[in-house]
């Protein structure tokens, strides 16, 4: 396993992170503690949750996510040997947020980060975690697929200075240790690193957004600000939730699928997409690759990424995920990629 440093601190994660957001949906407990002991064994010591899974997130398993994670490292005994990372839920502001979170009260305020910390303290058993993660922005921006920004008058958000500070008290406090967004815009994160330098707040370590071949927008304006500022990419939805795998060419459902499970995720599956990941496919198949591990190792690659960030339901899954940081792309499997990306840009961002 590879490691990468986190930010501008002296921490070092494993190039792949451990995703959690299956576990209690479509993962049982005993399933979520197998894929810990086979994680931590092949090398991997960063694990990724959030107060809001399993996705998609329902009030009756909400926080099952942590609990299952918090179990288990009461049970293991390696805390020490991890990074744990999790995810304050944002205000709902568009449709598919959760509104069921600490009774609607979502605000990325005092009150609503400072509830949402100690009820994932709580559940994951812990004094405190490693990266305490916005999981999307108190205002509304262009993200989870949204084409184009709409700016909405007079919205009432919590300014990015008081949002911070609370943070930094958490970390003076010794209840986490770093800093991280997601879902965030290239303005946000240059809010966030001005308030940290003029009223010498803590700086953030990284961002969570969403990076693979269907959807690599971070490198538009994001990928700048990840290499010369050192707010490493933890890039999410690598496998654009397995259609990069080829299993759903051709409107295929597989049993156990997640998009044969659960309408809620279309993001990756127009038209364009499925044609973009056809050539993907075939293109690894042409040179004798894994399709879903040509379209992690590309990821891996990027100077710009801290951390993969990989989700399986299976521990076969979960080894070939794995096994993607021991493939190399050759010159002429990345101009094929850039090819097809020339001709196909971003189509399901």
């Amino acid at each position: 396993m590879q490691y990468r440093q986190l930010g501008r601190t002296d921490l070092k994660v494993s190039l792949i992170t451990l995703g959690t957001m299956t576990w209690g949906e479509q993962n049982t407990e005993a399933d979520a503690h197998s894929q810990l002991d086979y994680a931590v064994e092949r090398g991997i010591n960063l694990i990724d949750a959030a107060e809001m899974y399993p996705v998609p997130p329902k009030a009756e398993t909400q926080g099952l996510t942590e609990r299952y994670l918090g179990t288990w490292l009461k049970k293991s005994g390696k805390r020490d040997q991890l990074l744990i990372a999790t995810k304050c839920t944002g205000p709902a502001r568009k449709p598919h947020n959760p509104r069921h979170i600490r009774g609607g009260n979502n605000e990325l305020d005092r009150k609503g980060l400072t509830d949402a910390l100690h009820g994932s303290l709580e559940r994951l058993q812990l004094d405190h975690v490693d990266l305490y993660q916005l999981h999307w922005p108190d205002r509304s921006v262009n993200s989870f697929g949204q084409l184009g920004y709409e700016h909405v008058e007079d919205e009432t958000t919590v300014p990015i200075e008081e949002t911070l500070t609370v943070l930094s008290e958490f970390v003076k406090a010794g209840k986490i240790r770093t800093i991280g967004l997601s879902n965030e815009t290239a303005w946000g994160v240059a809010q966030f690193l001005r308030a940290a330098e003029q009223h010498g707040l803590e700086r953030i370590v990284t961002i969570q957004n969403p990076y693979n071949l269907l959807n690599r927008s971070f490198e538009v304006n994001l990928a700048e600000f990840a290499h010369r500022e050192q707010v490493g990419l933890l890039a999410y939805s690598p496998l654009a939730f397995g259609m990069l795998s080829g299993k759903y060419l051709e409107g295929a459902r597989p049993a156990g699928g997640r998009l044969t499970l659960f309408e809620r995720f279309v993001r990756y599956n127009n038209p364009q997409a499925e044609s973009a990941t056809a050539q993907y496919v075939a293109l690894a198949r042409q040179h004798g690759l894994d399709p879903a591990q040509m379209a992690l190792a590309y990821v891996n690659s990027r100077r710009f990424l801290t951390s993969n960030i990989i989700g399986a339901t299976t521990l076969e899954q979960l080894r070939s995920n794995i096994d993607s940081t021991q493939v190399q792309l050759s010159d002429e499997v990345l101009a094929g990629i850039e090819a097809i990306h020339r001709k196909q840009p971003n189509p399901a961002p």
